[in-house]
């Protein structure tokens, strides 16, 4: 049961942090508004799409930097408290210092299960129409987005390539798909100038159809001006964009892990990464809490001034530790579950640490 003490420091930490996230989301969709609005009008975006991309911006960018939000707001109203001396006054009366930790976990439960509840089912919604967006009207010609060459093995019999897919109209060009019999000999070749799915009636539509079969050293050919047809791989199986995984709820996000692995894709680890980083971030909402206490409930001689510029500090060096796992992660086939462990262990320490200290 809540007593006063409780809803006191809660409601100040969740209207805090509420209010810092009125507060900087605004600022942060102006500041990206005002780098990106000559591109916008350079390429004519039109203005439902506009609004809605910052939509999802607000979603995506916002989920990224809740724990962020969170550090900054304990250090504000906590370094009033003690400025105001309410918290030697707390500890004067015969509260521990554990007890008066109690409504901070509290309200980090709170914001972890938001923080869960985000990245795990709403944020994945909303990253597809985001980076859609980024890459039609902000970055043209760049080869973030793996549109080009695509091969991708099925099983050990099925083979696709496209010269290069559009997400967005999900059509494919010089399409290819190779099935090998059980002495891994080609048995037949479908080819295609372009293949696209149609969502409305769940099928693929080939132009210029190509089927080449061999039967006994014979090649027969079969020829169409237009198939629609039905194949086992999904579209994802065309879409190896470096943002797919970004865009998959929890269960979706596992059930392609695992079909990737069973593909032996080369880039499983910036899935696998994805994932972990989506259970981290509700973890980090404990452990900066606790840094964050710990640091701005002293009372100091420089004041709130002096806590919030040790805690933007801490929260670049938290981003630049987790940008650098991440990073060799991805790129260096470093393990995605150690590159997140390293940093939240890492902060972890440092997190008792400076509550042990605080403590004394």
């Amino acid at each position: 049961m809540l007593t006063i003490l409780d809803r006191y420091i809660l409601r100040r930490y969740l209207v805090t942090f509420l209010g810092m996230l009125l507060l900087f989301i605004p600022i942060g969709i102006m500041a990206n508004l005002a780098e990106k609005v000559g591109k916008i009008i350079d390429n004519e975006a039109p203005l439902s799409e506009v609004i809605v991309y910052y939509g999802n911006f607000t979603l995506v960018i916002g989920n990224l930097l809740l724990p962020i939000f969170l550090f900054l707001s304990i250090i504000f109203f906590t370094s009033k408290l003690a400025s105001n001396t309410e918290i030697v006054a707390i500890l004067s009366s015969g509260v521990s210092y554990w007890r008066f930790l109690r409504p901070y976990f509290i309200g980090a439960s709170l914001v972890a299960i938001l923080i869960f509840m985000m990245g795990m089912f709403i944020v994945p919604n909303a990253s597809i129409g985001f980076n859609e967006f980024e890459y039609k009207y902000f970055k043209r010609g760049r080869k973030v987005q793996e549109t080009s060459n695509i091969f991708n093995q099925l099983n050990e019999s099925d083979y696709i390539y496209v010269s290069r897919f559009e997400p967005s109209r999900k059509i494919g060009y010089n399409f290819t798909f190779e099935h090998f019999d059980s002495i891994k000999q080609l048995d037949y070749k479908i080819s295609a100038a372009n293949i696209r799915w149609v969502e409305r009636d769940s099928i693929y539509r080939l132009t210029n159809y190509v089927k080449r079969k061999l039967r006994n050293g014979v090649e027969i050919m079969e020829t169409k001006r237009r198939l629609d047809t039905l194949f086992t791989f999904k579209i994802e199986d065309l879409t190896p964009v470096s943002y797919v995984a970004e865009t998959k709820n929890l269960f979706e996000l596992n059930d392609f892990i695992e079909d990737q692995k069973s593909k032996g894709a080369s880039n499983i680890n910036a899935y696998v990464l994805v994932k972990y980083k989506r259970w981290a971030l509700p973890i980090a909402a404990f452990v900066l809490t606790i840094i964050a206490v710990a640091v701005s409930s002293v009372k100091r001689r420089g004041g709130m001034g002096l806590n919030l510029a040790f805690g933007i500090g801490v929260a670049f060096v938290y981003i630049f530790f987790d940008k650098v796992f991440g990073t060799l992660a991805e790129q260096s086939g470093f393990s995605p579950f150690l590159a997140v462990l390293i940093p939240n262990l890492l902060f972890g320490a440092f997190a008792v640490y400076m509550l042990m200290k605080a403590k004394r």
